[in-house]
């Protein structure tokens, strides 16, 4: 059964609406091609007007969507010939990052992303998307081999935080982290970054430092959940819209801060409404990074990239 958020409610039924009309034309052979014509009308205006004056809160909701593509969809839709590469070479394979070698238009590059389940079990093997240390340390081993063919390195973002488990930080969550950013950032091949649903914190950090940064339009990418910052802040979860809204968490927030490129636009409704169409702007959007990074020397690359993250850090004060 599909998930239906509050504030799609309206739409769904009235294409609910539709499609009965439609069967009922159908079976009773009656002409109500008048009534659906108007019912499309309604529903392509309520589309447009939801889905163009979301909140930050409903933003994120979608961001969460469980229909949402994730990293293994758009490794389907964007690429060829994917061969996944498993462990850390230290403890084991942590499934809730995803990573190997893959062709985009004739051209090899290293992919890696968080990798969420659609039903319980398998979200329970991934860990709902959130990365033990050696998930870290498996995507720094698979960015060094890049290094070491020369080809460059697309990450897929999605992912509520890194695991707080006690397993974790006994394995060394935070320097795994940690280490991965000082790897990330002297990197010699390009490096494109991809926020698709979630991006919390250092657990998103952990494979986000790049050349270019990108978040897709229901996407939201902040140091903490609003849910954590509400907890935090005012010790009430349910504070969560409030704190959506002063973390200018959206891209269109975090391009005016400096910390992202770009936005990359979704289908109306969604990706998941279209995965295709979404994975379509995504590799368009690729492409041309790529391109203008290619022309790079190594030098060039690492201190642009080096200068990007030095210029970060405009704040207001009120």
């Amino acid at each position: 059964m599909a998930i239906v958020l509050d504030f799609e409610k309206p739409i769904i039924e009235l294409e609910s609406k539709i499609k009965e009309l439609q069967n009922f034309t159908r079976e009773k052979d009656v002409d109500l091609s008048g009534e659906i014509n108007s019912l499309r009308e309604r529903l392509d205006k309520l589309t447009l007007e939801t889905f163009k004056n979301l909140t930050n809160w409903q933003k994120v909701q979608l961001s969460r969507h469980p229909d949402r593509p994730y990293t293994r969809d758009y490794l389907q839709l964007i690429f060829e010939d994917f061969l996944e590469i498993h462990g850390d070479r230290h403890f084991w394979d942590d499934k809730a990052l995803v990573g190997g070698f893959a062709t985009l238009e004739g051209r090899k590059v290293m992919v890696i992303g968080h990798q969420k389940g659609r039903e319980m079990k398998e979200s329970l093997e991934r860990n709902f998307g959130c990365a033990h240390p050696e998930g870290y340390r498996k995507a720094m081993r698979l960015m060094s081999m890049a290094e070491k063919y020369d080809i460059p390195v697309v990450t897929f973002i999605d992912t509520p935080g890194a695991y707080p488990g006690i397993g974790a930080e006994e394995r060394g969550q935070a320097e795994a982290i940690a280490y991965n950013l000082r790897g990330m950032a002297g990197l010699k091949v390009p490096i494109v970054v991809f926020v698709i649903g979630e991006g919390g914190s250092g657990g998103a950090l952990g494979i986000g430092v790049g050349d270019r940064i990108y978040v897709l339009e229901n996407a939201y990418y902040s140091v903490i959940s609003p849910e954590g910052c509400a907890a935090i802040l005012w010790r009430e979860r349910t504070k969560a819209p409030l704190a959506a809204e002063n973390l200018k968490l959206t891209a269109p927030e975090l391009i005016e801060l400096g910390i992202i490129d770009a936005q990359v636009k979704e289908p109306l409704g969604g990706a998941h409404r279209d995965p295709e169409k979404a994975a379509k702007a995504i590799k368009k959007t690729l492409l041309s990074a790529l391109d203008e990074l290619s022309g790079l020397t190594v030098k060039e690359l690492v201190d642009q990239r080096y200068k990007k993250y030095r210029d970060i850090g405009v704040y207001r004060e009120g």
